[in-house]
């Protein structure tokens, strides 16, 4: 008899994100790359995946489209909340493919603020200790 699969956010998730294209679609929106041959260009993705990736995000309300030009009609592509949030995702992807997939020096670094090259940590909202697997238990 098979096994379920464990219910859980992070599948649920990538049936929003889970694809290439997608999540570099949403990195260039967030870097204030707006426009269709903009984000084609800067992400490599062919016009007809990215069309189906940028529907597929906006059907979900992870972005939305506006209007820049009527004639012809032209729109650019702004992250909704849900899609801002996703910065979180992204950041800590990078920092891991920094160090773990990338030879080299990063080719993306940001600096924070403060002044000081971004290293993302998450961080626990209750007592601001780093999260670590062996800091966590399951609980339900």
């Amino acid at each position: 008899m098979p096994s379920e699969a464990r219910a859980c956010s992070i599948a649920n998730a990538l049936e929003v994100v889970g694809e290439r294209w997608s999540l570099l679609a949403v990195r260039e929106i967030m870097l204030g790359v707006n426009r269709f041959d903009q984000i084609a260009r800067n992400t490599g993705a062919s016009r007809d995946i990215l069309t189906t990736r940028l529907r597929k995000l906006e059907e979900v309300g992870l972005l939305e489209r506006k209007p820049y030009q009527e004639h012809p009609p032209r729109y650019e592509y702004v992250l909704s909340e849900s899609g801002q949030a996703l910065h979180w995702v992204l950041l800590n992807l990078m920092n891991w493919g920094d160090r773990y997939v990338t030879e080299g020096a990063p080719p993306l670094v940001f600096e924070h603020d403060c002044g000081a090259v971004l290293e993302p940590v998450t961080v626990c909202a209750h007592c601001r200790e780093p999260v670590r697997p062996t800091s966590l238990r399951q609980v339900r």
